[in-house]
């Protein structure tokens, strides 16, 4: 388990590296670079337009790499979508810019972040559940979790990659070659983590399988939409304040607050990395009172510390912004650290990859591709951007409400309940750990 968690682990980081380190870019030097002839504000939305272009094709993703992982397994979804991600990233480091071919690089680069977002909507179904069919029932939450610390190490690499140039680079510098330095980095990353997953071994959870759905997509619509819907919706609100503090945030902080780059990057890593040491911790958690209750703490957690995270944003005191994102994360990952096992409990073996992979990347376009958007087009005016928190604690309730019809899906919990929504799902997963 702890092989098979590990491999999990690096290549969902590596892919999550290469995702965000176009979301930091993009905040930092995209819009001028690619969208010379806007405003500074118009330049920014642009560039997180193209941001929330990879949002939108993960679902695509995920349906295509879901068949894949249902029809014929889910280690060729580890390795195709990993490949994928890091081609489409390096390629991004090698577009010119809009001075050296006009109106083609906002083009290509909308074109590589779509595939970038195809490749990443693959990765997340295929990796929990390497370890979610794997894992002993009783510790499924704590090993599923593993995944879920890929996206901490990413970003926490993306950013720290980023920190370095811009802090050992001119501006001048930073903006003609050192941000591309991240997206060429990624090449190695990714050739590393296709000789880490070359050895892994199918899931049980596939190889015991009576059945293979046809079409997985066609079954999960017609038998889970409900299910997908529920789930998309729960989990909007962990895309929405995770890249609400990592994206919008460092964008807000350095081109209205004036704060400097490094500053600002360096108190959402703190808040990211100690996100990140909390995940095993949380997901034990999960293994022992249940999936759902920590879902609904997570949602209620962040739909009442959102104005506070804002109003702590304003000040521009690093202390401050810290302990405001700080707290936002960890209501973040009270959600995250168990939804990794939450999900594939929910959905039957022959559509699960397919289903769980769905409803994860559905709930990013709703929180995750809109919220850089809308927060920075609400805090254009020249006060405290209360607008922003309104918006996100909105998405908290939204998310709270999804979560209350949802069932409970711990293996103990399971075994009391009434069959219902979702109540056949677990048994794969329980036979394929016994």
């Amino acid at each position: 388990m702890l092989r098979l968690a590990a491999a999990s682990l690096t290549g969902t980081a590596i892919e999550f590296y290469d995702f965000f380190v176009y979301g930091t870019a993009a905040a930092l030097v995209l819009g001028p670079l690619f969208f010379p002839t806007f405003s500074p504000l118009a330049g920014t939305l642009a560039a997180f337009a193209t941001f929330g272009v990879g949002f939108v094709a993960r679902p695509l993703g995920s349906v295509l790499f879901g068949h894949i992982g249902d029809r014929r397994g889910r280690r060729p979804v580890l390795l195709a979508s990993l490949l994928l991600t890091g081609a489409a990233t390096v390629a991004v480091g090698c577009v010119p810019t809009y001075d050296r071919i006009g109106a083609a690089a906002p083009v290509l680069l909308l074109v590589l972040r779509f595939l970038q977002g195809l490749g990443l909507g693959g990765e997340w179904g295929g990796a929990v559940l390497l370890t979610a069919e794997h894992a002993p029932a009783g510790r499924r939450g704590l090993w599923s979790s593993f995944p879920q610390i890929g996206p901490s190490l990413g970003f926490v690499l993306a950013n720290g990659v980023m920190l370095a140039l811009s802090s050992t680079l001119s501006d001048a510098q930073f903006a003609q070659w050192g941000w591309r330095v991240p997206f060429w980095a990624a090449g190695v990353l990714a050739l590393a983590g296709l000789w880490l997953r070359g050895s892994l071994e199918e899931t049980p959870g596939f190889l015991e399988m009576p059945d293979r759905a046809r079409v997985p997509l066609a079954e999960v619509v017609r038998d889970h939409w409900r299910l997908v819907l529920l789930t998309a919706g729960g989990l909007a609100v962990g895309y929405a304040v995770f890249y609400a503090v990592t994206t919008w945030s460092l964008s807000y902080g350095v081109e209205r607050l004036g704060v400097s780059r490094t500053v600002m990057l360096t108190c959402v890593m703190g808040a990211v990395v100690v996100k990140g040491a909390l995940t095993p911790l949380v997901a034990l958690l999960g293994d022992r009172y249940g999936r759902r209750p920590l879902c609904l703490a997570g949602c209620a957690g962040a739909a009442l510390w959102m104005f506070p995270m804002i109003g702590l944003l304003s000040t521009g005191e690093p202390l401050l912004m810290f302990l405001g994102f700080l707290v936002a994360l960890i209501a973040f990952i009270t959600m995250f650290a168990v939804i990794a096992a939450y999900l594939p409990e929910l959905y039957e073996p022959r559509v699960r990859c397919t289903g769980a992979a769905v409803g994860y990347n559905l709930g990013g376009v709703l929180g995750g591709a809109l919220t850089p958007l809308v927060a920075t087009a609400v805090a254009s005016g020249e006060r405290v951007p209360w607008g922003v928190a309104a918006y996100l604690t909105g998405i908290a309730l939204l998310s709270l409400g999804c979560f209350a019809l949802l069932p409970e899906t711990r293996p103990e919990a399971r075994a009391e309940a009434p069959p219902g929504d979702g109540a056949r799902a677990d048994q794969g997963l329980t036979a394929s750990s016994r």
